[in-house]
């Protein structure tokens, strides 16, 4: 794990689902975009603004009873940075 990531921080999720979600539940998760997967699964791509909006975002999934496959926090690149 990187010491240098602020959690609390806002960071850009995916979180993979086993359940196919129609695009329209993207709105219900919080603006997240949502695309299907080959295997019948979705993708949720968005940003989160800090810990406590992740875990609101998960007991959602929870509620609706939705398996979580996997969940990933991608790293932005900015600036300078981001350049190749």
């Amino acid at each position: 794990m990187d010491k240098d990531i602020d959690f609390n921080a806002p960071g850009l999720y995916r979180i993979r689902l086993k359940e196919r979600l129609d695009p329209v539940w993207g709105t219900w998760f919080s603006g997240f975009a949502i695309a299907e997967e080959a295997d019948g699964g979705s993708i949720l791509t968005g940003l989160v603004a800090d810990q406590a909006e992740l875990h609101g975002l998960l007991r959602k999934m929870r509620d609706l009873g939705l398996t979580m496959v996997s969940l990933q926090r991608i790293e932005i690149q900015t600036g300078a940075e981001g350049m190749a």
